[in-house]
């Protein structure tokens, strides 16, 4: 019966890849716990586990327990707390390897839906993706292999709980990282990233080396390496852009694939005022906005899109405005108009000192400005 034991445990270790030395202490535990039951609660009941021969010896209050009735406590009492306490080792190591692959892709097999989602068969535990964590359009049968990033681990009682999500930006970097070696030798670096599964995702990229042309490399020839990626996105668009620490390049970067005229900045409240011509007003605000919003998130900077037509229209009536005060000639309004500025509220709101930084207002012209506005 030794032997088997030492057999069982090396088994346990094999299958279930958990420490012997966990396996042999549960067992220990499991034992004193049920030897303790037997004799009362104010016994001191120690129980030693020989790690070569398997020989279970327990001691009460000091004094050696007789091995005959040790082997029938054990055997009637201890096998349940054994089983919980292997369980409870498994548990730990299946928490203990997933949790060091969060933020990375894993491959399952769907086993089933559940509550909108779908339940993945992982190998040693199960996996979740909830229902928005699926892609739109993401249509998976029973058996089919399948593809996610594990976003968070969880124990469930005796279970660990994987969950994952196809939804995450994150995802999508991770897929770029499988196609593009570039961006795991850290030769091309991932800056930002905004993303609406199922049918947008702006990524923001930048070289590490001058020689790499960090678009191209991305996107691949003839779009071999981002092809795959949008055919696991179910078809999801996908904008690679350069990455720029100048704002104005940035912004027209991230607008792409919509061309601009114009770019009116106010760096003070992080805000732009985009000029497009009429035929790319459409391009550059995208379906329900989704262009411009996902451009907003990604560069940190509040934008307006705004025709050639519109912007003339609005600097047509604010010179009109200005130039009713005497202190503002035509051309100083139209000096104050080209500078950036739409509105009388947007004059006064940055004020004097921003209004002194146009080129020919000084000072006490702009504080006269102000006044007179």
């Amino acid at each position: 019966m030794n032997g088997d034991l030492i057999r069982i445990v090396e088994a346990l270790q094999r299958e279930k890849d958990i420490d012997k030395e966990v396996i042999f202490r549960g067992i220990e535990a499991a034992v004193a716990s049920a030897t303790k039951k037997h004799y009362g609660k104010d016994t001191d009941i120690k129980v030693v586990l020989d790690r070569q021969t398997g020989k279970l010896t327990a001691f009460e209050d000091g004094k050696p327990i007789d091995p005959e009735e040790l082997g029938r406590i054990a055997a009637q009492s201890a096998k349940q707390m054994m089983i919980q306490k292997i369980r409870e080792a498994e548990s730990d190591v299946i928490f203990g390897d997933f949790e060091a692959r969060k933020n990375t892709i894993m491959t399952g097999q769907v086993q089933r839906y559940e509550s909108g989602g779908l339940i993945i068969n992982l190998g040693k535990t199960e996996g979740l993706i909830g229902r928005k964590d699926l892609i739109p359009g993401d249509s998976y049968r029973p058996g089919d292999r399948i593809r996610a990033l594990v976003i968070d681990v969880r124990k469930v009682g005796s279970k660990v709980r994987i969950i994952l999500s196809r939804t995450a930006p994150e995802f999508v970097v991770k897929l770029f990282e499988l196609e593009v070696p570039e961006i795991v030798e850290r030769l091309v670096v991932v800056k930002a990233i905004v993303r609406n599964a199922g049918y947008r995702t702006k990524i923001a990229i930048e070289s590490a080396d001058p020689r790499i042309d960090c678009v191209g490399a991305c996107v691949g020839v003839r779009g071999s390496r981002i092809k795959n990626i949008v055919g696991e996105l179910n078809g999801e668009k996908i904008d690679v852009i350069s990455w720029d620490d100048r704002p104005e390049v940035l912004i027209a970067n991230a607008l792409k694939p919509a061309e601009i005229a114009g770019l009116e900045i106010d760096e003070e409240n992080r805000a732009a005022r985009v000029i497009v011509a009429q035929d790319q007003l459409s391009l550059a605000i995208g379906k329900r906005g989704q262009n411009v919003r996902l451009a907003s998130k990604l560069t940190g900077w509040q934008l307006d899109i705004v025709t050639e037509e519109e912007r003339q229209a609005v600097a047509d009536a604010l010179i009109a405005t200005l130039v009713q005060a005497p202190e503002i000639p035509d051309q100083l309004a139209r000096t104050i108009v080209a500078a950036g500025y739409m509105s009388l509220d947007d004059i006064l709101t940055r004020g004097a000192e921003t209004l002194a930084t146009v080129e020919k207002i000084g000072k006490e012209q702009a504080e006269a400005i102000i006044q007179a506005l």
